[in-house]
């Protein structure tokens, strides 16, 4: 007799909470999104610390 798969009980309710399975393109947006939010996130940082060592070069 073959060995089924054993899930953990945290696996399997999260199998059973998700709603439909997303598409892929749907999947690629938000990680773009999120990739996008990242890039402005440290460009902001960026601009901070590059004020901060302006002010304390002067």
């Amino acid at each position: 007799m073959a060995e089924t798969p054993k899930l953990s009980v945290e696996k399997a309710l999260e199998k059973l909470r998700t709603d439909k399975p997303k598409s892929r393109n749907e999947r690629r947006t938000e990680e773009m999104e999120a990739l996008d939010d990242e890039i402005k996130r440290l460009r902001a940082q960026r601009l901070r610390l590059d004020r901060q060592q302006r002010r304390s070069t002067d």
